[in-house]
C-alpha cells in the first residue's frame, strides 16, 4: 500500500539544552531470536529532552526500548540511567503485548506501580490510594478509576499506563508504539498529557511510524534500523540520504517535500 506523506514544515520545537545526562547507551548489541536485533548502537538522551525514534518494521525499536527497561539482556554494550532513584523508568507496551481482559481496576493498574515501594505481600495504604488519585488526576482519568481496565477505548488505556509511570514516580518514560490502534483525537490528547509531563520536567522516549509527529513535536529524533543510521534534531535527521538510508526501497519518491513510502505497518517488532 503506497502512502503519500505530507510536506513537513521544518518548524520543531526549539531544543532545550539540559545540563546533564539522563540516559546513555553505548556499544550495544542484542541478539533476538538467534537473529541481531541491534548493533553496536551509542546515544545519549538528556534531561528533560523529548526523543522520537523511527524506523521501518523489524528495525529494533521495541527491542531497543526493552532492553533500556531491562527486560532483555544485551550481548554487547550496556545502558546506564544517570537519573536518580530505583525506579525512575516508566514504561508503556505496545497495545498488542497486554492482556487486557485481566480482571483489574484502573486504579488497580495504577497500583502495580506502587508496589515496590509499598512492598510485596504488603496492602497499600491510603497514602499509596492518595498517589494512585493524583496519577490519574494527572492523566484526565480520575473520573474512570474503578472502570475495568478491559472496558476502555485504546488511548484511555495509555493514559492508565503513563498514570501507572507517574505513580512509580518515574523520570524516563519509555513508549512503545503509543498511538498504535487509536484515532486522531485521542493521539492528540495523549500528546497534549505527554507534553504537559515534559514541562514539568519528565523525560519523554517513544517510539512511532508517524515521521509528522516525530519532526514537529520532538526535540531530537533516533533513526534506527538494527544500526544507529542518524541521531539529533529534525533538521539534520529529515535528510533524503537519511531516510534512504532508514527506509529504503519503501522510499518511492522525493520531490517538493513529498515523501511517498510503502506501508509496512504490519509486524510486532517495530
Amino acid at each position: 500500500m503506497l502512502t503519500v506523506a505530507e510536506p513537513i514544515e521544518m518548524k520543531p520545537v526549539p531544543v532545550r539544552v539540559p545540563a546533564r545526562l539522563a540516559l546513555e547507551v553505548r556499544d550495544l548489541t542484542v541478539i533476538y531470536n538467534n537473529e541481531p536485533a541491534l548493533e553496536n548502537i551509542s546515544f545519549s538522551v538528556k534531561a528533560g529532552e523529548r526523543v522520537a525514534i523511527i524506523g521501518p518494521n523489524g528495525a529494533g525499536k521495541s527491542t531497543l526500548i526493552k532492553t533500556v527497561m531491562g527486560m532483555l539482556q544485551p550481548q554487547a554494550g550496556m545502558v546506564k540511567i544517570h537519573e536518580s532513584g530505583r525506579y525512575c523508568l516508566g514504561y508503556v507496551p505496545q497495545h498488542e503485548g497486554v492482556d487486557w481482559s485481566f480482571p483489574a481496576t484502573v486504579r488497580d493498574v495504577v497500583m502495580m506501580g506502587r508496589i515496590r515501594q509499598i512492598g510485596w505481600l504488603r496492602w497499600p495504604g491510603r497514602a499509596q490510594w492518595d498517589a494512585v488519585d493524583v496519577a490519574l488526576e494527572r492523566v484526565g482519568m480520575a473520573d474512570l478509576g474503578d472502570r475495568q481496565i478491559g472496558e476502555l477505548s485504546g488511548g484511555q488505556r495509555r493514559r492508565v499506563f503513563i498514570a501507572r509511570a507517574l505513580a512509580q514516580e518515574a523520570k524516563i518514560l519509555l513508549l512503545d508504539e503509543p498511538f498504535s490502534g487509536v484515532d486522531a483525537g485521542a493521539q492528540a490528547s495523549l500528546m497534549d498529557v505527554l507534553d504537559g509531563l515534559n514541562t514539568e520536567g519528565m523525560t519523554i522516549i517513544l517510539c512511532t511510524h508517524d515521521l509528522a509527529l516525530a519532526f514537529k513535536r520532538f526535540d531530537r529524533v533516533l533513526a534506527l534500523h538494527q544500526q544507529l543510521i542518524a541521531y539529533g534534531t529534525a533538521d539534520e535527521v529529515y535528510q533524503p540520504s537519511v531516510l534512504a538510508r532508514l527506509y529504503g526501497g519503501q522510499i518511492a519518491t522525493l520531490e517538493n517535500g513529498r515523501l511517498l513510502f510503502v506501508d509496512d505497518h504490519h509486524c510486532n517488532d517495530c
